[in-house]
């Protein structure tokens, strides 16, 4: 399995996993264009209509293809500032929701490292539809181990660098979240750290997603539940106005 990924594929899996979204509102749009032609109202207003339609759902599909596709997220540059060492980082953990395209990446980055995969995917709880397709194309990789929330089944201290990229919002209860983070926090060395990504329920993701960035959680909900899991250093910085990086340390 390569690592490399084909070109636009980022905007390309957001389109594929959310089309109900795009179909449900492209029909609204029909419906609401057929009712304001019949009422004759003022051009100016559907017009409005059009624009406000065409700004919600292509604005995610331009800000996804920035962030996926032409931002380096996936070359992981944006790693380095956050690693002093990479050849010192000999245990690795990536866990994902179900959907997983950086594993494979993390391996070449690291290519001395133990890696270990897990996925806490739960059907019964993550039932949405981008969920679900996701996980219908997504590449497995090797010996990835399914896991709950609140048991990550490896020993305390025993991991260098755990990872968790796009995927830990998917966890919507706050104290599962916790306990969750707790988890991490248990496995990692005393000076192991877990890199965190996310989007936030922030002005730039509202302007990208509408009431789309409701999905995602604020900079402060991050930081209290990391505070209460333990965590003593968190830093965040900025990877394009739209994705944060959390460094976590103990």
């Amino acid at each position: 399995m390569v690592a490399n990924r084909k070109k636009f594929q980022g905007v390309l899996n957001i389109l594929s996993f959310n089309r109900h979204f795009y179909v449900i509102g492209f029909l609204i749009l029909v419906t609401l264009i057929t009712i304001i032609t019949n009422l004759k109202l003022p051009n100016l207003f559907l017009w409005f209509v059009i624009g406000v339609f065409a700004y919600g759902l292509v604005t995610p599909l331009l800000v996804s293809a920035y962030v996926y596709d032409f931002s380096g997220y996936y070359s992981f540059k944006w790693l380095q500032p956050h690693i002093n060492n990479n050849a010192s980082v000999k245990k690795i953990v990536n866990i994902n929701a179900g959907f997983d395209e950086t594993s494979f990446i993390i391996k070449n980055k690291f290519p001395t490292s133990e890696i270990k995969v897990f996925d806490f995917y739960d059907k019964k709880q993550h039932t949405e539809p981008a969920i679900v397709r996701a996980r219908k194309v997504t590449t497995t990789y090797p010996n990835t181990q399914q896991i709950t929330t609140n048991k990550i089944p490896l020993k305390d201290k025993s991991t260098d660098l755990v990872f968790l990229l796009s995927a830990a919002h998917e966890i919507r209860c706050n104290k599962e979240k916790q306990v969750f983070l707790t988890e991490c926090k248990r496995i990692c060395k005393e000076d192991g750290k877990i890199i965190m990504v996310e989007h936030l329920r922030d002005i730039p993701n509202f302007l990208a997603f509408s009431v789309g960035f409701t999905h995602f959680f604020s900079k402060k909900t991050w930081k209290d539940t990391l505070l209460k899991s333990g965590f003593t250093k968190i830093e965040e910085v900025k990877f394009t106005p739209f994705m944060s990086v959390f460094t976590c340390n103990n």
